[in-house]
């Protein structure tokens, strides 16, 4: 048995990306689509404005680079989201319910790829779930 090494497994993730159709041009439209659909949703919305406030440009900066990182790993973003997202009040899961379906639609409008949309939903499921561990289900739940 073959052990990969770390540039071989980046190598495979990023041919997998281009492969999908996956590139810096995509994702960053993904993102502003994404976040102008979260800011006009009446329950997102709000939550994202008592937060990010007047720094939305810096803030999808930095998402674009976290997007990049998952899904191609570039090795953009080393942040810690988790803490930033611990400190937010009143969040349940129905936020993140409702985040989860955005984020697929704005998905399906921009790919007719179907393994694109899910390659992306992988991801995007398993970090909504790792919050929701966190937030809700071991006890470090934020003020709600």
């Amino acid at each position: 048995m073959r052990v990969r090494s770390a540039d071989d497994r980046r190598r495979e993730i990023q041919e997998n990306a281009t492969r999908l159709g996956i590139d810096e041009a995509f994702i960053s439209d993904l993102v502003e689509r994404f976040y102008a659909r979260v800011r006009a949703h009446p329950l997102l919305g709000l939550v994202f404005e008592q937060e990010i406030r007047d720094q939305w440009p810096s803030h999808l900066a930095k998402l674009k680079d976290f997007w990049s990182s998952v899904s191609m790993n570039t090795g953009r973003y080393s942040g810690k989201p988790f803490p930033a997202h611990m400190k937010l009040t009143g969040i349940t899961p129905a936020h993140f319910n409702i985040w989860l379906a955005l984020f697929r639609l704005t998905l399906e409008d921009l790919s007719d790829n179907p393994e694109t949309v899910d390659y992306f939903m992988e991801r995007a499921n398993r970090i909504a779930r790792s919050f929701q561990l966190g937030m809700f289900e071991l006890g470090n739940g934020p003020g709600i």
